[in-house]
């Protein structure tokens, strides 16, 4: 980022996030969100992620440098202020990240669509197993997937839900899609798949209204589908920004060495 780069604020709406945010109102020169050449998120993961879909719904899109004043913080920097936000800002390292877009298909016939940065999951509404196939561009790999459910996570999201569901954690640069059941009944031997990013992944519901299934893209949920396409769309590729040595890939890098 150049020096002379205009900033934007953003901060959650929880405690710690506001005091951050009137302790920086007067360190910098901030602009609006829509003039800015990147925006300083202050808040959790969970913020950081309603961001990324706001511009990518919305726009503009810009760098976004995360302070994290949550819990986990994996997408965001340590809240600090040995250093002036804009050296911080200006010295970072930039990370992109693919989304996925998530179409889907109720068994009423409704349509929805929404972005996901980190995964789209499949799950169960009651306490009926689901049962899914699973097809992957155009042929049927599995044709009955018996659990309680199934997600795509990117790489950035391979961390999360995707690795509770022990799911293979995926370098970021790799472009690859991890495909992982949720407590699979059937067949037991399958523990997933990994995927090149180019590839189209279709989820229909077998048995849809007896075994009613929802979907959740990130933050978004959808009720009672009977269809769900997801995609990753490089050429919306979003920018995190990280202090060096401290950047999402190392994070991820790391979690493979954690016992």
């Amino acid at each position: 980022m150049p020096e002379t780069q205009r900033l934007a604020l953003l901060a959650s709406p929880t405690e710690r996030a506001q005091d951050a945010e009137q302790a920086l109102r007067d360190a910098y020169d901030w602009v609006p969100f829509e003039e800015a050449d990147a925006v300083v998120v202050l808040g959790g993961d969970g913020f950081m992620l309603q961001i990324l879909h706001q511009m990518l719904e919305q726009g503009p899109m810009m760098p976004a440098f995360g302070l994290n004043l949550g819990t986990v913080g994996f997408l965001m920097n340590k809240y600090k202020s040995s250093r002036t936000i804009a050296e911080r800002v200006a010295k970072a390292r930039s990370i992109a990240v693919a989304p996925l877009r998530m179409e889907a298909t109720t068994n009423t016939g409704e349509k929805a669509s929404s972005w996901a940065i980190n995964e789209v999951s499949l799950l169960r509404e009651t306490r009926q197993t689901a049962k899914l196939e699973v097809s992957v561009n155009g042929k049927v790999r599995i044709p009955e997937l018996a659990c309680d459910g199934v997600l795509v996570a990117t790489p950035a999201g391979s961390t999360a839900y995707n690795l509770s569901a022990n799911g293979p954690i995926l370098p970021l640069g790799s472009n690859m899609l991890a495909l992982t059941p949720i407590s699979p009944f059937r067949p037991r031997r399958w523990r997933g798949a990994i995927l090149p990013e180019t590839y189209e992944i279709v989820f229909r519901a077998r048995e849809s209204v007896k075994r009613p299934v929802l979907v959740v893209a990130d933050q978004k949920e959808v009720r009672d589908v009977s269809e769900v396409r997801v995609v990753a769309e490089p050429e919306h590729r979003l920018t995190l920004l990280f202090d060096r040595g401290q950047s999402l890939e190392e994070r991820i890098f790391a979690e493979q060495f954690m016992v």
